[in-house]
């Protein structure tokens, strides 16, 4: 099958009446379809040739008109129209490694894409582009991407992502800079490793590549229980976590002096781990790492604030909140506001600790099924559950361990509402207003679909 096979035609496509179910896309305006940015990238213009090739080898031209960026209405065998690239490195830290046996395969995919960089906020490392590649990204201005750099000390990053060509990173991002391509990083700090004097010479190396590199997360490494024969790494500390707020505030200080932005921020887990709380709203300036986990729980505060200014009394009807211990305090914190202002208002927060994971593992995302029906079990739960939704898969609606919503629900005797990271939304479901329970997808899908469709 050729890898831009067309699997449907919309009905307001302009190729309706030439592109079939089978055609394949060769070309746009001569240039060659190899993947989803060729053809997004070519399929722009106002006047198009597009060559199409039929199942058994013949080949059509056809010669259109669109609107300026309009669709050229085409869904293909693939998302990517190629295959995923997966991850070559063995770094150090890597989450994958430390998941126990036996949950879904595609939990096991590392993807390490630059298409996904740019199409889905997918970070990538860098090193499996080759030359062409880092050119193409350049030529067609893919902006921007994302990039896990972890040090730009080429020794240091060749080890840690156990992969020579690892070294190459900073000279790759020059490139791009270079080139107007705009990047933002992060930074899986290991204390011991890329933490320190290291974390300063990584800050300053990316400082230089301002405003091309437009933010940088510090975020700590996740420590599970299955790290048998992995590399011995070391959690943070409540003084080493204080210390790397430290670091990495004063040197964003000196940013904003020299560049008019932060640019660099630490992920909410690190506030946590040092006890100390978190920044105010304006510190957080466009929240461009919300992804990762840097100024979630502070937005999500802000936000609930503002819903609350504006909502009217609550329905009154008990419900409960679940969610990672380290978040539990701040939930808390919005019931109590919440309460203040309508006392009718009844709700409990509970704090799930992470048996599957281990206790080091704190953040609600990574809630399994099994723990929230073990730890909530004959609990006081009122009449709805409300729980993050990245807890579970957005289209199969079922948690890490392939618990699905509606079995958790049934062993607590509650309905369960998976709620957006939203403080609005979190609002109006603890008041009454609740969102539609979405069918879950149960059929059978492709491995590509469910690589390209986790949380």
């Amino acid at each position: 099958m050729h890898r831009c096979t067309i699997r449907h035609v919309d009905d307001d496509s302009p190729l309706r009446r030439h592109a079939k179910p089978g055609d394949a896309l060769v070309s746009i305006n001569g240039n060659v379809i190899h993947d989803v940015l060729d053809y997004k990238y070519y399929a722009y213009d106002t006047h198009l040739t597009v060559e199409l090739q039929t199942p058994d080898g013949e080949r059509k031209t056809v010669t259109l008109r669109k609107p300026e960026g309009g669709e050229l209405g085409l869904d293909f065998e693939t998302y990517l129209m190629d295959n995923a690239r997966s991850c070559a490195n063995k770094c150090v830290f890597c989450f994958i490694d430390q998941m126990p046996k036996g949950m879904r395969p595609t939990l096991y995919f590392k993807d390490d894409d630059a298409r996904l960089s740019f199409l889905m906020g997918n970070y990538m490392t860098l090193t499996n582009l080759s030359k062409r590649e880092v050119q193409r990204i350049i030529d067609l201005h893919i902006s921007p991407i994302n990039i896990s750099v972890q040090a730009t000390d080429p020794e240091l990053r060749a080890f840690m992502l156990g992969n020579p060509r690892a070294g190459e990173t900073l000279e790759i991002m020059q490139r791009f800079a270079a080139g107007g391509i705009t990047m933002n990083c992060q930074i899986v700090c290991c204390p011991g490793l890329n933490d320190d004097a290291q974390l300063q010479k990584s800050m300053e190396d990316l400082a230089a590549l301002y405003p091309h590199v437009r933010s940088v997360s510090i975020v700590p490494v996740g420590i599970t229980k299955f790290r048998e024969g992995l590399y011995p790494l070391t959690p943070f500390t409540k003084e080493h976590a204080a210390e790397t707020l430290d670091q990495v505030e004063a040197f964003g200080d000196k940013c904003i002096e020299q560049y008019g932005e932060r640019i660099f921020f630490c992920g909410d887990e690190l506030y946590l781990k040092a006890g100390r709380d978190l920044p105010p709203d304006e510190f957080y300036e466009n929240y461009t790492q919300l992804e990762n986990g840097v100024g979630m729980l502070r937005l999500m505060e802000t936000e609930f604030s503002s819903a609350l200014k504006l909502s009217d009394e609550p329905d009154g009807v008990p419900f409960s909140i679940a969610c990672g211990t380290s978040a539990a305090p701040f939930f808390q914190q919005m019931v109590d506001s919440a309460k203040e202002k309508f006392p009718t208002l009844q709700g409990r927060v509970y704090p799930i600790v992470n048996d599957f994971f281990g206790h080091s593992i704190n953040v609600t995302g990574l809630i399994t099924g099994g723990d929230l029906i073990a730890q909530l079990k004959g609990k006081d739960l009122g009449q709805r559950l409300l729980i993050s939704q990245n807890m579970l898969r957005k289209a199969e609606q079922d948690f890490l361990d392939d618990v699905k919503l509606e079995e958790a629900s049934a062993a607590l005797g509650v309905p369960i509402y998976p709620i957006s990271q939203d403080g609005f939304d979190l609002c109006d479901a603890m008041f009454g207003l609740l969102p539609e329970l979405p069918e879950p997808i149960r059929e059978e899908k492709t491995q590509e679909y469910y690589e390209y469709n986790q949380n």
